[in-house]
């Protein structure tokens, strides 16, 4: 793992929507470097979320990148009105997708940075054709759909196979891991070769707001960089031992 600081990348799917843009500022002043826009159509996965519109009227407040995670059975069809209304990339799921290339292509030549995303129970060596192609890999730590949901344990081992992979074919691609990210699980999954973190539940969910969630979870992953492997280790095994 390089010593490459990691970026975070709050989650608007946990925000209160009735103050999305103070809440996506708030993040800003936090230290966010993106913010993570999830797509969803109600056939990919069980659940319906934001348009066009909401990466349209977060352009107005915000001048982080907006990422746009299409859960969607074809992408193809969201491409060119996300950009058209700012949306800065875009990760597209492996799973589904016949012509992954073709929207990995299509996503270059409207300009923006270009991703692949992979479930849970999709093997790692799903990406070797593809991961020469894009920008970003993102590893779903949680089944998509929903948010608040638990840090699957066994995609840690995966996100370490990522990692090699990614620095045997296209080193310099970011490796991000979405799903059950706080304090906790963060320190696992940036010892075992993420750079980029998605959280939601974590920092908009958070008692005592979203400016504290984002210190804690950057002291979280800052302790890691600074050479807490071991304890991180510790943490994993203890983890894998639960449940």
């Amino acid at each position: 793992m390089s010593t490459v600081r990691v970026k975070l990348a709050p989650s608007i799917l946990s925000a209160d929507f009735a103050r999305l843009g103070e809440q996506v500022q708030e993040a800003a002043r936090a230290g966010a470097d993106r913010i993570h826009v999830d797509v969803m159509d109600g056939h990919f996965v069980p659940n319906l979320s934001m348009g066009a519109a909401i990466v349209e009227s977060l352009r107005r407040v915000t001048d982080l990148p907006l990422e746009t995670h299409l859960m969607v059975s074809d992408p193809d069809l969201f491409l060119e009105g996300f950009a058209a209304v700012g949306a800065d990339s875009f990760l597209v799921h492996w799973e589904g997708n016949h012509n992954l290339h073709r929207t990995v292509q299509r996503i270059r030549t409207l300009g923006k940075r270009a991703g692949v995303a992979i479930n849970p129970a999709t093997p790692v060596l799903a990406l070797e054709e593809i991961v020469g192609d894009v920008d970003q890999v993102l590893v779903m730590t949680v089944n998509p759909g929903f948010g608040h949901q638990q840090f699957v344990r066994t995609t840690l081992p995966k996100i370490e196979r990522a990692r090699e992979l990614i620095e045997r074919l296209k080193p310099g691609c970011q490796l991000e891991v979405d799903g059950g990210i706080d304090a906790t699980t963060a320190p696992l999954v940036v010892a075992a070769g993420a750079d980029v973190l998605v959280a939601g539940s974590s920092i908009f969910g958070a008692r005592d707001g979203v400016m504290a969630a984002m210190s804690r979870l950057r002291s979280a992953v800052n302790q890691d960089e600074a050479g807490s492997g071991n304890q991180a280790t510790f943490q994993r095994n203890e983890l894998c031992k639960s449940g």
